[in-house]
């Protein structure tokens, strides 16, 4: 019986993290990484956060009509790509983190929305390790729909 009503909270808990990895309006995560999305729809928007277990953020976005972020030459720092599409990585400043590497850019999708995608870790591997997440991310046509609509 114990064994039972241990596996029972395991087996919600997985089906939890599933159905938030497949949130609505939010990318598909890449495979095996144990992140979950945190989600939120306002109108044609979706502002998701992907999480690691211990509730800190991997890197977040903001999918919306119009771009919510304007990338300076000055700033730009990596080429990378994201579900295809070739993007470079800008720098932003964190006054509170001074140690912590912060990137953003910008995804013209399919539907015509844009995706602004930001990441935040330390430099060297933990940030290459980010950069990598952040490429595996699937914007799928299903995908690319505001939760509300």
């Amino acid at each position: 019986m114990k064994k039972t009503a241990f596996c029972l909270p395991l087996l919600l808990l997985a089906a939890g993290a599933a159905q938030a990895q497949d949130m609505a309006g939010c990318p598909q995560l890449p495979a095996g990484s144990d992140l979950i999305w945190e989600h939120r729809a306002t109108g044609d928007a979706d502002f998701c956060r992907a999480l690691r277990a211990d509730g800190t953020e991997a890197f977040g976005l903001y999918i919306s009509r119009e771009a919510t972020f304007e990338p300076k030459r000055s700033n730009r720092e990596e080429a990378g790509a994201i579900d295809g599409h070739e993007i470079h990585w800008y720098r932003a400043e964190l006054v509170t983190k001074p140690n912590i590497e912060a990137r953003e850019t910008l995804i013209e999708l399919d539907d015509g929305r844009v995706a602004h995608i930001w990441l935040q870790a330390a430099p060297g591997d933990p940030l290459q390790s980010a950069f990598e997440m952040a490429g595996n991310l699937r914007f799928g046509a299903d995908r690319q729909i505001a939760a509300g609509q």
